[in-house]
Parts: structure tokens; sequence; C-alpha cells
């Protein structure tokens, strides 16, 4: 079981997703982590430990940005380990970061696809890290430069054709444009 949280505001939202954290602990407390953006950039911080333990006002003021998700973990799969605290990231395409809940069943199957088939390298054993890389892999298959809905439609359908279990998620992903491109 695990807690997971996504919000867009007018300012900062680290605080928010703070208070939204530490009211879902109940659902985990072996790690916590968050990630916002600002101006075509992600700010991570996550680890081991309870809310309250794992953001420190230092890292308060490092994770600025009006868009975050966060997450709080009890782990079902993988490990323990701070590696496999939530949320992960991938670099392309665009730049996406994802919270997840849940267990998928084909774990060993698609980590197996991602490597052979999508050229993709998993680095550790969270079926969360595995959906990352699918939703990624076929969002980046659209190959479209500027997405538009339908390519992220098209991506979850995807997701859905080759992930078998039960899973919520949250995903922040970067589409601003650093060319000045709206």
């Amino acid at each position: 079981m695990c807690g997971v949280v996504g919000i867009f505001g007018r300012g900062n939202v680290n605080q928010a997703l703070f208070d939204a954290l530490t009211v879902l602990q109940h659902r985990g407390q072996d790690a916590a982590g968050m990630v916002t953006s600002a101006n075509g950039k992600f700010y991570l911080r996550k680890d081991n430990g309870l809310v309250r333990d794992v953001f420190r006002t230092r890292h308060m003021h490092y994770l600025v940005g009006n868009m975050g998700i966060g997450h709080v973990r009890y782990p079902t799969a993988g490990t323990s380990s701070s590696a496999e605290a939530q949320p992960f990231y991938v670099n392309s395409p665009y730049g996406i970061s994802l919270a997840h809940n849940g267990n998928l069943t084909n774990t060993v199957d698609l980590m197996r696809e991602l490597y052979q088939d999508d050229l993709r390298h998993i680095n550790t054993s969270s079926d969360s890290e595995v959906l990352l890389n699918v939703f990624a892999h076929e969002l980046e298959a659209r190959g479209n430069f500027r997405p538009t809905p339908e390519d992220f439609f098209k991506a979850v359908e995807g997701v859905h054709r080759r992930c078998r279990g039960a899973y919520g998620v949250v995903a922040l992903i970067n589409v601003i444009w650093y060319f000045g491109i709206p």
C-alpha cells in the first residue's frame, strides 16, 4: 500500500505536497518523495523514512514550482532500498516523473521486453519503474515533438495493453518547450 498525490497551483506547491503526504503517511511509512516542476526543470527529493524526516527546510527551499507529485511508500514489491523510493524519473521523452500505488503481475516479462525490445534500462526491481518506462516508451513511440492530448491517451492505452495488475498513478510530464515554442 502506498499513497500518491498530485497538485497544480498558482504558486509553489511544495508545502501543499508536504501536507498531503503527511496526511497520507498512514498508507506508507517506509519512504517518501516528491518532485516539483518550474521553468522546464524537475526538482526531486526522496529517501527512506517518514515525511517529516525526509523533507527538511533546506529540501523544501529547493523544491520549487507550481506543480508536483508526491509519494509515501509501503513496499509490496521490490525491496526497501532508498533507490526504490518514489517518484521515479526518466528523461526521455520530454522528462516524466511518476508515482504509483499497486502491483503489476507481469513485471518480469515487462522487464525483459523493456530491455530487449524497447531498449530501456531498469535500475531497480520496482514495478513502478517498469510502469514508468512502459509509459515513456509508449509516448515516445508516438513520435511527436509537440504531443497532443491524443498522444497521451494513446500512450495510456498502450500501458493498459501491456501491463497486468491493479494500480493507480500520478505523473508529471515536462511539456514546457525550451525554445520559446508554446
